[in-house]
């Protein structure tokens, strides 16, 4: 279970608290010069790592000697892009004291909800492994249109992402939290660490806790988010205290550090891409049309009970509550064919539709 011998790729979450010096919104230099190290020695056993960094609106709040928590999108974008160069600085003094390139990635979710671009993410990290670089991720929270925090989760979602993306087989989450506890341990001092976990149930998600720090969003429930990505692309996840000594080298070699996330199931690269993308609407749909897709069969029109949201053929949507899909037609002509049979389709929008809303292949259900 804890064998990582074989562990080619992987992915390592840096959250913002552990960046930082106890207290302060300073970086702490000489923990990303002992991460560096670790990281090295990763690259030097023939694996290929990724990592995806939080820190950089602490970095900007910390230059412009700011204290407080950081209100707004608009200063947050400020402090990020202030604070992103001097992060990779940092990174890249440190990485070149073991002769390791870095670079610098910065993706926001519009770059993941689109297939085109979803797969390009994949080339350049690819690209970058072979000329021997180590990437760095982040969100582009300078430039980003959603919130800052929702669209990723602070990077905890971006790293399940990217190690979906990048068919990594482990994703180690470094945190100021532990691990995953069966209660709050903040509420209660008897509280137990969870040594793994092999299903995020409803239980586990009520119980755990809120955001993260004054500069990050990140908190448990993103944590488990990830976990939930990770599982659906077969890897599995650490969640461990960062400040752990030699944090990296004992999780690889099998030491009983944090909470082992173990996946359920191993969906394809484009059922990932499916059900990681933020839908663009709903398509209500009738029980008997709901019974056909979950047998594996073509969604129809006839099966259509309403339409919820502006979207485009070729956009991913919700079907209910529980699905998502590549719809095959745009609202305005779902519209016109609210439970229509199919062989009215031509006839209604003229020749060259395909006369179903959603193939078996394009329909992926939320279950864990």
């Amino acid at each position: 279970m804890r064998d990582f011998a074989n562990a080619k790729k992987v992915v390592v979450k840096i959250g913002t608290n552990i960046l930082t010096k106890e207290g302060t919104i300073e970086v702490d230099i000489a923990y990303v010069r002992r991460i560096a190290r670790q990281i090295s020695l990763l690259v030097r056993s023939g694996r290929q790592v990724a990592i995806v960094s939080s820190g950089a609106i602490g970095m900007g709040a910390g230059q412009l000697e700011m204290v407080e928590r950081i209100q707004g999108i608009k200063m947050r974008q400020a402090c990020a892009a202030i604070g992103q160069p001097l992060l990779m600085g940092e990174y890249r003094k440190a990485f070149a004291r073991y002769g390791i390139t870095v670079a610098q990635v910065l993706v926001t979710a519009e770059v993941l909800n689109n297939r085109r671009t979803y797969l390009n993410l994949r080339n350049s990290v690819e690209t970058l492994h072979k000329v021997g670089a180590v990437p760095i991720l982040n969100e582009n929270d300078s430039v980003s249109t959603d919130e800052i925090g929702t669209a990723f989760g602070d990077n905890d979602r971006l790293s399940a992402l990217v190690a979906s993306k990048i068919d990594a087989d482990l994703l180690i989450m470094l945190s100021d939290i532990d691990a995953l506890y069966d209660r709050d341990p903040r509420r209660f001092k008897d509280a137990e660490a969870v040594p793994a976990v092999y299903e995020i149930t409803e239980k586990i998600i009520k119980s755990a806790g809120g955001t993260g720090s004054r500069h990050g969003t990140g908190g448990m429930k993103s944590k488990l988010e990830a976990a939930r990505i990770a599982s659906n692309a077969g890897c599995r996840m650490v969640l461990a205290n960062g400040r752990v000594k030699n944090v990296i080298g004992r999780i690889i070699a099998g030491e009983q550090i944090g909470t082992l996330f173990m996946p359920r199931r191993k969906l394809g690269n484009r059922a990932r891409w499916i059900l990681n993308s933020t839908p663009a609407g709903v398509i209500n749909i009738d029980d008997g049309a709901m019974r056909a897709v979950k047998s594996r069969k073509s969604l129809l029109p006839s099966g259509v009970v309403s339409v919820e949201g502006t979207f485009e053929a070729g956009a991913v949507v919700m079907l209910n509550d529980n699905a998502k899909a590549v719809t095959n037609l745009s609202r305005g002509q779902l519209k016109t064919l609210v439970g229509k049979h199919s062989t009215e389709i031509r006839k209604l929008l003229g020749p060259g539709h395909r006369d179903v809303v959603a193939i078996p292949e394009d329909i992926v259900f939320l279950d864990y």
